[in-house]
């Protein structure tokens, strides 16, 4: 194993060009291997980045409502074939967009049914509601007219309420960014009996000693929390609202499955050893490496890898709820086949690799996040110790 000065100078030439600070660290065989932090977590307060230091995961927190969706798979709960009405009945008949030829939109039903499938692989033709398509426009309405109606509402009721907005195109056959892992989450609920935030406490944050990950503050964790910042063009760091902040507050009600956890890079990094170790870490078994393996197949046809293939994923496929590597040469990477993870909007990110047994976790709070800038040379320096 090579030294890792090379990627401590990288990690210090981030912050004088990009985010006010950041954390990076490797591991393999459940060992650390590599840990390091670099510049401010508040620039005003002068509080440094440290092992301590709190980050919004963003989407980074799909791979671990995924992984847990896919405990409740391996005890038989539901399948990954099933028709998602089976669990929320307001899903039994859709609505689809549909663009004719002459330029006119209609809005016709459905021909297919969504899938438990669809959920996790970003297929249910449900996007968010940044946008302009009119199932952007009509989510960020329900959304929109929740809020009006209940103030503060929880996670089943907005499942239902969206189950009205037509979707982009009929399920299974694109790929999309967008709603599918609230629908998961969901799942998660209907079939454990427990909110996605119980459910993941017990079964992933308490076995793994996840301490300083979850969705509401508690302790000291918001005075740990790195403060968001954009950066100008002329190279000034402006502090911005920690967006989604809100569902962090003590008398929030909404968990939601594509964001909303926040955590530390040594709290995230043991969540990527279980999954690089065959789903066991420390003794504490969470998954089975065969579930792992299910999870890192790419499950996209040759139509949808087109939707999902860009830059920054090149050489990827798309799992159940993460990336999957399936051709280094592609994405000019020197990762493994197989290597899997994700990336959250503010800059958190992990590579995970079982072949390995090794995994990656780099965290920065900056908008944008410049993730193929950072992220892939990060990756080509942690991959270089191997």
């Amino acid at each position: 194993m090579s030294n890792y000065s090379h990627l401590s100078d990288l990690l210090k030439e981030f912050v004088k060009t990009g985010p006010s600070g950041c954390g990076c660290a490797i591991a393999k065989d459940g060992k650390i291997l590599f840990e390091d932090y670099h510049g401010y977590a508040n620039l005003e307060k002068k509080q440094l980045i440290t092992p301590d230091t709190v980050y919004r995961l963003f989407s980074n927190t799909k791979v671990i409502v995924c992984a847990a969706a896919l405990i409740l798979y391996e005890r038989g709960k539901f399948l990954l074939n099933d028709p998602l009405y089976e669990y929320f009945p307001e899903y039994r008949h859709h609505r689809v967009v549909q663009n004719s030829p002459n330029g006119y939109t209609h809005i016709v039903p459905a021909k297919k049914s969504m899938l438990v499938k669809d959920a996790f692989c970003m297929s249910v033709g449900l996007p968010y509601t940044f946008g302009d398509s009119i199932s952007a426009r009509e989510l960020a309405r329900v959304k929109r007219e929740l809020k009006e109606k209940h103030g503060k509402y929880d996670l089943q009721t907005e499942i239902k309420a969206v189950a009205e907005v037509p979707l982009a195109f009929e399920p299974g056959s694109r790929w999309l960014y967008g709603y599918g892992h609230e629908l998961v989450a969901g799942l998660i609920e209907v079939v454990s009996g427990k909110t996605v935030g119980q459910f993941l406490q017990d079964e992933i944050f308490d076995p793994l000693g996840m301490t300083s990950t979850g969705y509401r503050y508690r302790d000291d964790i918001e005075n740990r929390m790195a403060t968001m910042y954009q950066r100008t063009e002329d190279g000034q760091m402006i502090e911005i609202p920690g967006f989604l902040d809100e569902f962090h507050q003590q008398d929030a009600i909404y968990e939601m499955g594509g964001a909303g956890l926040y955590s530390t890079v040594r709290d995230y990094l043991r969540f990527s050893q279980m999954l690089a170790n065959g789903g066991t870490l420390d003794g504490v078994q969470i998954l089975g490496r065969k579930t792992i393996d299910l999870m890192r197949s790419n499950h996209l046809s040759e139509a949808q890898l087109t939707d999902f293939t860009n830059s920054y994923h090149s050489g990827y496929g798309y799992g159940l709820g993460v990336r999957t590597m399936m051709d280094p040469a592609a994405g000019h990477s020197n990762s493994s086949i197989g290597e899997f993870g994700w990336t959250g909007a503010a800059g958190t990110w992990t590579s995970i690799d079982p072949s390995e047994r090794f995994s990656v976790v780099y965290m920065h709070q900056l908008s944008p996040n410049m993730e193929e800038y950072h992220h892939l040379r990060v990756r080509a320096a942690a991959y270089a110790t191997l």
